[in-house]
């Protein structure tokens, strides 16, 4: 058998994804969709595979290129795309004197295609269409004998049953009367006859007309096996769940044996991502969904799967990593309960208890600064590799004046006009600062607890820069709003267990520290007013008070001569 896989489609309902990802190269787990279906026809018995290119066709042949198949598999680019007929045509030199398969790139299946081969050895007629019972596609009529009659789903359909396949009854399939074509099919060499020669065309056509010559063009129906279209974000993403979930349950718990699992959607966060619980009734499993990526640079899915398994390796608490998907965006993780460390802080009235949490975290917050950044590697950032001056400029500043000042108070102030003591700050912010790996969004939301035991989450946008910034994003915390007693009391307990482990002097230390709270306060700023003007998450404007006082009291911390315009500005909020 030899066999054709169709690839040079331009993945129309898929844009903007497939603008710069050819969709036979959309994975599922981590794999291709090319490489699924050439291993499945492999092991069908397969002993040559051609597979047809135009869209991104470069990207799809160095793909193969850098495979190792243990049969042979070439491509035929098509400068002008031909069709699934003309394709077919295309490569009648590749063909020899026995039957052969075509088989879509768009698909994630199970069905047996050594029997689907074997079924079509088995009658005498031109072709064999394998169907499958998917709703939203069924639109081919087949007779009470398992022949096809029409690809028409406004003919109306005739009265009887569905009793057999190609004329070989069939119990349990008579409630079937209309199918989807799954792009599966089998064709013998002499259906190349009915195909015009380089022009476009659609091998659907040369059905219709090979029936209107009462031709029989056979049905091979999938029964009991799983098959899914991925031409829309929707389906591939359906597609990714269904075959995603059954394997990470399979890795995180190894006895685990197929049960029903269901999805609970939970809420979410400031960002777009989509969270779920994937439970059987007992164990679970949480998905975070970062969407669908666009282009080949470093994505959000990327850098999560990335830097969190390293901060795993080193011993720092963060959720285990079991299964992800790079073009999908999905990833399959440990499941720390609903416990966060704001939920805590606020269900304790004891105050000391409070500070004890706080002690507590502060010295895995000292584990994940130094021990993280022990082997990170920049190339793991989707953002920026380093906390630098463009980024505070960038990220904070101007969010802060674009975002907040202007987007959500509606205030006539220009980033221009402050820019002069943005760069002052950004400066002092980096001059003592003590490199670590920098989670950057370092509040209570984004740690959980379970067991007793504090676990960092949301760690993506990491990257290598200040220690002092997650501890001040930690200290200022708008969600839990520690009073400024405590505040100082942790700031100081901080410095005595930090200065000592990173060798650093405690008041250049203090210095970088008073810096980022006020380059942290602004991102908050900014990304609350962001949030709750544009994104419409009005539940995140609460916060913009107890923010606006923290900006305050560090502003006018420092020297008098420090950012005079700013403090002008801030005191009137």
């Amino acid at each position: 058998m030899k066999a054709l896989i169709l690839a040079a489609g331009l993945g129309t309902r898929l844009r903007p994804h497939t603008e710069n990802i050819p969709k036979p190269l959309f994975t599922i787990a981590g794999r291709p969709l090319l490489d699924i279906i050439i291993s499945n026809l492999i092991h069908a018995g397969c002993e040559a595979i051609i597979v047809n290119t135009h869209h991104l066709y470069q990207k799809i042949e160095s793909y193969l290129a850098n495979q190792s198949y243990a049969i042979p598999v070439m491509t035929r680019h098509e400068p002008e795309i031909l069709g699934t007929g003309g394709a077919i045509r295309n490569v009648a030199d590749f063909w020899d004197n026995t039957p052969f398969m075509v088989i879509n790139s768009d698909i994630v299946t199970d069905i047996d295609l050594k029997r689907v081969y074997e079924f079509h050895l088995n009658h005498p007629h031109p072709a064999t269409l394998v169907l499958h019972n998917d709703p939203e596609f069924n639109t081919v009529s087949v007779d009470e004998n398992g022949f096809v009659q029409n690809f028409d789903h406004r003919i109306p359909l005739n009265e009887s049953p569905l009793t057999g396949t190609c004329g070989s009854k069939r119990s349990g399939a008579a409630e079937i009367k209309r199918l989807t074509f799954t792009g599966i099919q089998v064709l013998n060499p002499e259906v190349l006859e009915s195909i015009p020669d380089t022009v476009f065309s659609s091998i659907i056509d040369c059905y219709k007309n090979l029936i209107s010559l009462n031709i029989k063009i056979c049905a091979f129906i999938s029964k009991g096996y799983y098959w899914k279209d991925l031409g829309t974000p929707e389906r591939y993403k359906q597609a990714i769940y269904e075959n995603m979930a059954p394997e990470a349950f399979k890795r995180a718990f190894p006895e685990w044996i197929n049960k029903k699992i269901s999805r609970i959607t939970l809420s979410g966060d400031g960002s777009d991502r989509r969270w779920y619980r994937i439970t059987d009734g007992s164990r679970s499993l949480v998905a975070a969904d970062h969407g669908i990526r666009r282009d080949d640079s470093t994505c959000e899915t990327d850098a999560f799967v990335a830097i969190g398994r390293h901060l795993r390796a080193k011993g720092i608490s963060v959720p285990k990593i079991y299964l992800s998907d790079s073009i999908s965006g999905y990833v399959f993780m440990e499941d720390l309960g609903d416990i966060n460390f704001q939920t805590l802080v606020l269900r304790t009235e004891n105050h000391n208890k409070i500070i004890s949490y706080y002690k507590s975290l502060i010295e895995s917050l000292g584990e994940l600064s130094l021990n993280g950044s022990d082997g990170f590697d920049p190339a793991w950032t989707y953002q920026t590799a380093f906390y630098s001056t463009d980024l505070i400029l960038e990220k904070e500043c101007r969010y802060f004046v674009d975002a907040f000042l202007k987007g959500c108070l509606d205030r006539d102030i220009r980033f221009e006009d402050l820019e002069g003591e943005f760069r002052s700050l950004a400066d002092r912010t980096l001059e003592f600062s003590v490199n670590g790996f920098m989670h950057r969004d370092m509040q209570s939301r984004n740690i959980m607890v379970k067991n007793h035991r504090f676990y960092f989450i949301d760690f993506q946008g990491g990257r290598l820069g200040p220690i002092q910034y997650d501890l001040a994003s930690l200290l200022i915390d708008p969600y839990v709003k520690l009073p400024r007693s405590i505040q100082d009391t942790l700031l100081e307990f901080s410095v005595e267990t930090l200065s000592p482990k990173i060798g650093v002097d405690p008041h250049n230390f203090l210095y970088c520290y008073k810096h980022c709270a006020i380059t942290r306060n602004l991102q908050i700023l900014g990304a609350f007013g962001f949030l709750s003007r544009i994104k419409k998450k009005t539940n995140f404007e609460k916060y913009i008070p107890t923010s606006v006082r923290s900006l305050k009291h560090n502003l006018f911390n420092l020297e008098n001569t420090e950012l005079t315009g700013l403090k002008a500005i801030v005191e009137k909020l």
